[in-house]
């Protein structure tokens, strides 16, 4: 716990030196985000489609590569770099999906599993990333905070303890906003 709590530490140190302009500080940030880097995109990349040809290794290198061209951010810690990931990742997927779609002029999608909503789809379940952005859209413009939970939830892998934290909100008040959120997401992407 101890070594986890440090490199946490590290991390946020490591972004802040970046922001202040010091390049190498990425270079010796690498070491500590890479695996976490690793381990959600793997995560995302359950929940898409059998044959999604997108790599793992591709989306933490393209995700890595849209982080480091970041420069106007004021990091604040270890969860806000993650934080950015996601959205990097979730717009690296989004992207893909699109391309792929056009590729086959419309093909099929896959039809997003939301038993109880987005929970399940975050329980290795085939995802229709598409649908999900645009459903995350429209929920933007009727809740920006619960969008951003959402992906923070869904995207960044954070647990709602972490992501009240990020947001500055209360683990109570993240819990209802999630339930909302869910039910929200729910009842757009089955309809």
């Amino acid at each position: 716990m101890v070594g986890k709590h440090q490199d946490s530490h590290r991390v946020t140190e490591l972004l802040r030196e970046w922001t202040a302009g010091r390049p190498a500080a990425m270079d010796e940030l690498l070491p500590f985000i890479y695996d976490e880097l690793r381990r959600r995109a793997a995560g995302y990349l359950r929940r898409e489609r059998v044959n999604h040809t997108l790599q793992t290794t591709a989306l933490v290198h393209e995700a890595y590569l849209k982080l480091v061209d970041q420069k106007a951010v004021q990091w604040k810690d270890r969860d806000h770099f993650f934080a950015v990931a996601a959205q990097a990742m979730r717009r690296i997927l989004v992207d893909h999906a699109k391309s792929k779609n056009r590729a086959k002029r419309g093909g099929a999608l896959t039809d997003i599993q939301l038993d109880n909503a987005v929970e399940a789809a975050l329980v290795e379940s085939e995802v229709d990333i598409e649908a999900l952005d645009e459903a995350l859209s429209r929920l933007a413009v009727v809740d920006p905070d619960q969008e951003r939970l959402v992906e923070l939830r869904f995207f960044a892998g954070l647990s709602l303890e972490e992501a009240a934290a990020v947001m500055n909100i209360s683990r109570a008040t993240a819990a209802r906003e999630w339930q909302v959120a869910k039910s929200w997401l729910y009842r757009e992407l089955t309809h």
